[in-house]
Protein backbone atom coordinates (compact mmCIF):
# COMPACT_ATOMS: atom_id res chain seq x y z
CA UNK A 1 0.00 0.00 0.00
CA UNK A 2 1.40 3.44 -0.96
CA UNK A 3 1.73 6.40 1.48
CA UNK A 4 -1.14 8.08 -0.38
CA UNK A 5 -3.40 5.13 0.38
CA UNK A 6 -2.66 5.21 4.17
CA UNK A 7 -5.64 6.20 6.36
CA UNK A 8 -5.91 9.64 8.00
CA UNK A 9 -5.00 8.26 11.50
CA UNK A 10 -1.31 8.10 10.47
CA UNK A 11 0.01 11.46 11.74
CA UNK A 12 3.37 11.95 10.09
CA UNK A 13 6.19 10.19 8.32
CA UNK A 14 9.53 9.50 10.03
CA UNK A 15 11.12 12.32 8.06
CA UNK A 16 8.48 14.78 9.27
CA UNK A 17 8.96 13.75 12.90
CA UNK A 18 12.71 14.25 12.62
CA UNK A 19 12.14 17.65 11.05
CA UNK A 20 9.77 18.64 13.91
CA UNK A 21 12.27 17.62 16.61
CA UNK A 22 14.99 19.58 14.86
CA UNK A 23 12.78 22.71 14.79
CA UNK A 24 12.01 22.35 18.52
CA UNK A 25 15.58 21.74 19.64
CA UNK A 26 15.98 25.31 21.02
CA UNK A 27 12.76 25.27 23.02
CA UNK A 28 13.22 25.01 26.84
CA UNK A 29 10.71 23.57 29.30
CA UNK A 30 8.87 26.06 31.56
CA UNK A 31 10.12 25.32 35.05
CA UNK A 32 7.57 27.39 37.03
CA UNK A 33 3.92 26.34 37.10
CA UNK A 34 1.55 28.46 35.06
CA UNK A 35 -0.20 30.03 38.12
CA UNK A 36 -0.80 33.59 39.27
CA UNK A 37 1.01 34.55 42.48
CA UNK A 38 -1.63 36.16 44.65
CA UNK A 39 0.66 36.63 47.67
CA UNK A 40 2.67 39.55 46.32
CA UNK A 41 3.74 41.68 49.32
CA UNK A 42 2.53 45.28 49.21
CA UNK A 43 5.35 47.78 49.06
CA UNK A 44 5.11 50.44 51.79
CA UNK A 45 5.29 53.96 50.41
CA UNK A 46 6.66 56.95 52.37
CA UNK A 47 3.03 58.00 52.93
CA UNK A 48 2.18 54.68 54.57
CA UNK A 49 5.21 54.89 56.83
CA UNK A 50 4.40 58.47 57.85
CA UNK A 51 0.82 57.56 58.75
CA UNK A 52 2.07 54.63 60.82
CA UNK A 53 4.46 56.90 62.70
CA UNK A 54 1.72 59.46 63.33
CA UNK A 55 -0.63 56.79 64.68
CA UNK A 56 2.02 55.66 67.14
CA UNK A 57 3.23 59.13 68.15
CA UNK A 58 -0.23 60.75 68.55
CA UNK A 59 -1.94 59.86 71.85
CA UNK A 60 -5.66 59.07 71.84
CA UNK A 61 -7.60 62.26 72.53
CA UNK A 62 -9.70 62.20 75.69
CA UNK A 63 -13.11 63.59 74.75
CA UNK A 64 -14.22 63.48 78.38
CA UNK A 65 -14.15 67.07 79.74
CA UNK A 66 -14.48 66.09 83.40
CA UNK A 67 -11.68 67.09 85.78
CA UNK A 68 -9.13 64.35 86.46
CA UNK A 69 -7.06 66.41 88.90
CA UNK A 70 -7.47 66.81 92.65
CA UNK A 71 -10.62 68.52 93.91
CA UNK A 72 -11.79 70.07 97.16
CA UNK A 73 -12.50 67.22 99.61
CA UNK A 74 -16.01 66.80 101.03
CA UNK A 75 -17.21 64.92 104.09
CA UNK A 76 -19.98 62.34 104.32
CA UNK A 77 -22.65 64.77 105.54
CA UNK A 78 -21.81 67.68 103.23
CA UNK A 79 -24.76 68.62 101.01
CA UNK A 80 -24.31 68.92 97.26
CA UNK A 81 -26.22 71.87 95.79
CA UNK A 82 -26.06 73.62 92.42
CA UNK A 83 -28.50 75.69 90.36
CA UNK A 84 -27.62 77.00 86.93
CA UNK A 85 -28.85 80.55 86.21
CA UNK A 86 -32.34 80.52 84.68
CA UNK A 87 -33.70 77.55 86.63
CA UNK A 88 -36.94 78.57 88.31
CA UNK A 89 -37.10 78.49 92.08
CA UNK A 90 -40.17 76.23 92.09
CA UNK A 91 -38.49 73.73 89.78
CA UNK A 92 -35.35 73.65 91.92
CA UNK A 93 -37.39 73.22 95.11
CA UNK A 94 -39.25 70.28 93.59
CA UNK A 95 -35.90 68.73 92.66
CA UNK A 96 -34.53 69.22 96.21
CA UNK A 97 -37.56 67.53 97.71
CA UNK A 98 -37.22 64.54 95.40
CA UNK A 99 -40.62 65.13 93.83
CA UNK A 100 -39.56 64.43 90.27
CA UNK A 101 -39.81 60.90 88.97
CA UNK A 102 -36.36 59.29 88.84
CA UNK A 103 -35.98 58.17 85.24
CA UNK A 104 -32.51 56.59 85.52
CA UNK A 105 -29.93 55.70 88.19
CA UNK A 106 -26.16 55.37 88.24
CA UNK A 107 -24.39 53.59 91.10
CA UNK A 108 -20.73 54.56 91.55
CA UNK A 109 -20.04 52.39 94.59
CA UNK A 110 -16.74 50.47 94.49
CA UNK A 111 -15.55 52.37 91.41
CA UNK A 112 -12.20 54.11 91.10
CA UNK A 113 -12.16 57.83 90.36
CA UNK A 114 -11.24 57.20 86.71
CA UNK A 115 -13.97 54.57 86.31
CA UNK A 116 -16.51 56.93 87.86
CA UNK A 117 -15.31 59.75 85.61
CA UNK A 118 -16.01 57.68 82.51
CA UNK A 119 -19.34 56.37 83.83
CA UNK A 120 -20.69 59.79 84.81
CA UNK A 121 -19.80 61.32 81.44
CA UNK A 122 -21.36 58.42 79.52
CA UNK A 123 -24.42 58.27 81.76
CA UNK A 124 -25.28 61.96 81.43
CA UNK A 125 -24.72 61.83 77.67
CA UNK A 126 -27.02 58.81 77.30
CA UNK A 127 -29.73 60.36 79.48
CA UNK A 128 -29.76 63.53 77.38
CA UNK A 129 -29.84 61.48 74.20
CA UNK A 130 -32.96 59.64 75.38
CA UNK A 131 -34.67 62.77 76.63
CA UNK A 132 -34.47 62.05 80.37
CA UNK A 133 -34.65 64.97 82.76
CA UNK A 134 -34.47 63.77 86.36
CA UNK A 135 -31.89 61.14 87.34
CA UNK A 136 -30.17 59.90 90.49
CA UNK A 137 -26.46 59.23 91.00
CA UNK A 138 -25.40 57.20 94.04
CA UNK A 139 -21.85 58.14 95.04
CA UNK A 140 -21.61 56.97 98.64
CA UNK A 141 -20.72 58.86 101.81
CA UNK A 142 -17.17 57.64 102.34
CA UNK A 143 -17.92 56.93 106.00
CA UNK A 144 -15.58 53.92 106.02
CA UNK A 145 -12.60 55.96 104.85
CA UNK A 146 -10.06 56.62 107.65
CA UNK A 147 -9.81 60.30 106.75
CA UNK A 148 -13.59 60.69 106.47
CA UNK A 149 -13.29 62.05 102.92
CA UNK A 150 -16.03 61.08 100.48
CA UNK A 151 -13.79 60.86 97.42
CA UNK A 152 -16.32 60.15 94.67
CA UNK A 153 -18.73 62.66 96.16
CA UNK A 154 -15.99 65.30 96.09
CA UNK A 155 -15.26 64.66 92.43
CA UNK A 156 -18.94 64.53 91.49
CA UNK A 157 -19.48 67.97 93.02
CA UNK A 158 -16.83 69.26 90.61
CA UNK A 159 -17.86 67.19 87.59
CA UNK A 160 -21.57 67.94 87.36
CA UNK A 161 -21.25 71.74 86.87
CA UNK A 162 -18.66 71.05 84.14
CA UNK A 163 -21.36 69.35 82.04
CA UNK A 164 -23.48 71.92 80.20
CA UNK A 165 -26.39 69.47 80.07
CA UNK A 166 -26.68 69.55 83.89
CA UNK A 167 -29.14 72.26 84.93
CA UNK A 168 -29.19 71.63 88.68
CA UNK A 169 -28.44 69.04 91.37
CA UNK A 170 -29.04 68.52 95.06
CA UNK A 171 -28.28 65.82 97.64
CA UNK A 172 -31.04 63.22 97.76
CA UNK A 173 -33.73 62.70 100.35
CA UNK A 174 -33.02 60.05 102.97
CA UNK A 175 -35.14 57.36 101.26
CA UNK A 176 -33.09 57.84 98.09
CA UNK A 177 -29.69 57.68 99.78
CA UNK A 178 -29.42 61.00 101.61
CA UNK A 179 -26.04 62.70 101.30
CA UNK A 180 -24.71 59.55 99.68
CA UNK A 181 -26.67 60.29 96.50
CA UNK A 182 -27.65 63.28 94.39
CA UNK A 183 -30.65 64.28 92.27
CA UNK A 184 -29.60 65.66 88.88
CA UNK A 185 -31.80 67.70 86.53
CA UNK A 186 -30.82 67.65 82.86
CA UNK A 187 -31.42 69.90 79.90
CA UNK A 188 -34.15 68.86 77.53
CA UNK A 189 -34.92 70.36 74.11
CA UNK A 190 -38.17 70.28 72.15
CA UNK A 191 -37.32 67.07 70.30
CA UNK A 192 -36.32 65.43 73.57
CA UNK A 193 -39.61 66.44 75.16
CA UNK A 194 -41.59 64.89 72.32
CA UNK A 195 -39.50 61.71 72.40
CA UNK A 196 -39.91 61.53 76.17
CA UNK A 197 -43.72 61.76 75.89
CA UNK A 198 -43.77 58.94 73.35
CA UNK A 199 -41.40 56.81 75.40
CA UNK A 200 -42.87 57.31 78.87
CA UNK A 201 -46.36 58.63 78.20
CA UNK A 202 -45.78 61.49 80.61
CA UNK A 203 -46.23 65.22 80.17
CA UNK A 204 -43.05 67.26 80.17
CA UNK A 205 -42.38 69.36 83.21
Amino acid sequence: MSEQDEPDEVMTTKAERLSFLEEMSDVQRIKRPNKVDTQVPRELTPGHLERQRSAVDSPIKDRNPLTAEHVEPLKSHDVLAYQRPGIQHGVYKKLRLGQYQIEARLDLHRMTVEEARREVFGFISDCVRYGLRSVLILHGKGERNPDGIAQLKSYLAKWLPELTDVMAFYSAQKHHGGTGAVYVMLRKGDQDKLRNRERYGAKSE
